[in-house]
């Protein structure tokens, strides 16, 4: 759990800082929520990479993820500003498996 809180602030920090200083920022909250989402679902892949879920589980607490993203994006956005995060938050958690993928153990955890 507390690599897994790593993983969730390093890459809100790292996303939040190439978004606003490189990729054009779009105001530092959107920035900010945009990064949370990207670290939330490194964050969530690898809390979520170990035997005890199963592959259903592991559908349900990521499709659970992006629901309350979209409810809090939508909150304090709008939803048109909140769809996107889905589609980083889904694009990191595919990568993360799709890597794991090429391991043996078929975890990265490991």
């Amino acid at each position: 759990m507390k690599r897994a809180l790593i993983y969730f602030l390093l890459g809100t920090v790292i996303s939040f800082l190439l978004n606003y200083f490189f990729f054009g920022s779009q105001g530092w909250k959107l920035d900010l929520y945009y990064g949370f989402s990207f670290g939330a679902a490194w964050g969530i892949a690898y809390f979520l990479d170990d035997e005890r879920f199963s592959l259903a589980k592991k559908f349900m607490i990521s499709f659970a993820a992006m629901a309350v993203l979209v409810g809090i994006g939508t909150l304090i956005f709008s939803l048109e500003l909140a769809v996107p995060s889905i589609l980083k938050f889904s694009t990191v958690f595919v990568a993360y498996y799709l890597i794991a993928s090429f391991r043996a153990t078929k975890s990265l955890r490991k």
